[in-house]
């Protein structure tokens, strides 16, 4: 019995499960973060593209290749 408690107690103090899991979370939140970013981020270079598509359409010469889309 003794043998059984001293092994309970050393399951409980370990530790490399608790950092297995702190490093779960911890790629979780960097994930969702690079999504929001990415989310965030890309209308705003789509619009950008956008607009400089739209501007070459003008460019003598350029304009007629030039085929834009979304």
């Amino acid at each position: 019995m003794k043998n059984f408690l001293m092994a309970v107690t050393n399951f409980i103090r370990e530790e490399e499960g608790a950092s297995a899991v702190e490093y779960g979370i911890l790629v979780a939140a960097i994930a969702a973060a690079i999504i929001i970013i990415v989310i965030a981020v890309g209308a705003q270079v789509k619009a950008a593209f956008q607009t400089i598509c739209n501007a070459m359409k003008n460019v003598p010469g350029v304009g007629t290749g030039v085929v834009c889309t979304g």
